[in-house]
Parts: structure tokens; sequence; C-alpha cells
């Protein structure tokens, strides 16, 4: 049995004044619990793009009427509001299990020894992400699921997935500073994959917001623009990311690159395969729904391998003892 220490008055003021300090004095988590922390952050936020899909695929966007309220006489939904009420109060309450994923991994992050603040920052801003998000989905239900809103909403979580990534990517790497693995050029390409991705994303919400898919039965609002334009610019779109991915994987081969930014590159273009597969199936069977929510998935996939073939182009490995400063005992001990 292991004792715990008697909390004391001054300890319960010190958790008061700093609750973050004062986990960290009396716990340290090693590397694999900050991993599986930020793990499950990321994996919390595209699990909400999911659910909130589910929202939008089954005509419950507007299953609460009002926010924060689901009416405006109850905060939860009630029997009378049926299945719509329950799906979309669901995915309200799913956000406080990401706010409670995200508030882990800034735990984790923050208890970790030595204290790596680039790490917390990274947790930090997920949580200013997801509450300003989550604003925004309250303006969506107040404004009748306006189409700008809700894409800018997609967009987000978009972000929000981005630095999720970045930060499950830096707890399994080092501090100290940045190497390059490829040359400027090859990072040049990368960065120009990067803009169409985006560019891919944003020209998807378009999409949305112009298709049939409302997000409710009544009669809501969608982009004044022609759905079949745009879906084919999505896919011509869809089509150069696929070009250039395969092109950075040739390049890589060309310059022989480390395995890492191979295998990144190699798997992103078979997720866009399969995302591209899943996008023309359901633009030739009139857009079921379980096909866009499985096609609303795989862009969020997508924009996590994408992440993950940036990051694969340098690497960072972890602090010399002897640069550290403060630490003469464990550089000496090092040179032994």
């Amino acid at each position: 049995m292991v004792r715990v220490p008697k909390l004391t008055r001054a300890d319960a003021e010190a958790a008061l004044r700093n609750p973050l300090a004062f986990i960290a004095a009396r716990w340290t988590p090693d590397p694999r619990t900050v991993r599986r922390a930020a793990l499950a952050a990321l994996v919390m936020s595209v699990l909400i793009v999911v659910t909130g899909g589910a929202v939008r695929l089954t005509g419950s966007g507007l299953g609460c009427p009002t926010w924060p309220k689901c009416t405006d006489d109850s905060l939860t939904a009630t029997s009378e509001m049926g299945l719509h009420g329950a799906i979309e109060f669901g995915n309200r309450m799913l956000t406080y299990v990401l706010c409670a994923a995200v508030g882990w991994a800034i735990i984790a992050a923050r208890s970790q020894k030595p204290m790596r603040r680039d790490l917390t920052r990274l947790g930090w801003a997920q949580f200013w992400v997801v509450m300003s998000n989550a604003v925004l989905g309250g303006i969506v239900v107040l404004v009748g699921l306006n189409p700008y809103t809700v894409a800018a909403h997609f967009v987000a979580t978009s972000a929000l997935i981005a630095i999720a990534a970045v930060m499950w990517q830096r707890t399994r790497e080092g501090d100290a500073a940045p190497r390059p693995l490829v040359g400027k050029s090859v990072r040049q390409l990368v960065w120009c994959l990067v803009a169409v991705t985006v560019l891919l994303i944003l020209v998807g919400t378009v999409v949305t917001g112009a298709g049939p898919h409302a997000g409710d039965s009544s009669d809501v609002p969608r982009m004044p623009v022609d759905w079949e334009t745009i879906s084919k610019l999505h896919a011509v779109l869809a089509w150069i990311v696929v070009t250039l991915t395969f092109a950075l994987w040739f390049v890589l081969k060309a310059v022989d690159a480390p395995r890492g930014p191979l295998d990144r590159t190699r798997e992103l273009f078979v997720i866009l395969l399969l995302q591209g597969a899943i996008g023309y199936v359901q633009y030739f069977t009139d857009l079921p729904e379980i096909l866009v929510g499985l096609h609303m998935l795989g862009s969020s996939v997508m924009w996590i391998w994408t992440v993950r073939v940036v990051l694969s182009l340098r690497e960072r490995p972890e602090t010399d003892p002897a640069d550290l400063p403060g630490r003469p005992e464990r550089a000496a001990l090092t040179n032994v």
C-alpha cells in the first residue's frame, strides 16, 4: 500500500492558486503517458468531426433549436424532441469529453520532467480553439445553420486537428533544434502540397454548403453556387493533391531520402486514393449519408497525414545534457 500524503491547508491554497503547478509537483508521468494523452486529444478531435457530421446527415442540426440551452425552458433535450434532439444534445455533450481529453494532455505535458513548454503551449492552443469553436457552434444554431458559419465551424475543427497532430508528434521527439532531412526544394514541394490541400478542404466546405445535406428538414439556406460546378472543382483539386503526393514520393526516392518521409508520403498517397474512391462513389450514388460521413472522416485522416508528412521532413533528437543550463553534473556523468 502506498501511503497517501496528508493534504494541509497550505497545500489546498497552493492547489487553488495554481492547480497545474500543484499537480506537477506531485506527479511525474512517463513519456508513454504523455504520448497517450496527446493521442487521446487527437482522436477526440477527429471523433467530434464524425459526430458533427452525424448531426448534419441525420437532419438534427436544429434538434436543439437554441443555445446555450437546448430549448428556451430546458438545458437538456426532452423526450418530446425525439431522436433529433438526442443526437444534437449528445454532440454538444461530447464537447465536454473533448475538453477532458485536451485537459489531460495539458496536465500530462505540464507535469513532465523536465517540463516542455512547447507541449504545454500546444495543449493550451487546443483548449482555446475548442472553446472558440464551441461558441461558433452555438452561433451556427442561433443563425439557423447558415452555411458560411457551418463551413467556418468545420475549418476551425481542422485547425484543432492540425495542432493536436503536431503535439502528438512532438511527444515522440526530443527538444533539440530541428534538423532538416531533405533539401530546400523538397520542402518547397511539400508546402505547395499543403497549400493545395488546404484549398481542397475549403472548397469541400463549399460543396457541402451548396449540397443537399443542409443539416435540418426545415428550409435551411444554401450557398448560392452551382453544386455540380463546385464539385468538379473539388475533384480537380483532389487530383492535383494526388499528383503532388506521387511527385513528392518520386523525388524522395530519387534523392534517397530517409525512411520516415518516404513512409509518410506513401501512406498519404494510399489515404488519398481511398478518399477519392469514396468521393466518386458518393457523387454517382446521389450522396448517401453513410458515404458522406465516411468522406468527412477521410478528410480528417488525410489532413492528419498531410501534417505528418510536413513533420517527417525534419528530426528533433533529445537535447544533449551538456547543453542544458545548470546541469554540469549531468554533463559530467554523460562524458564518463
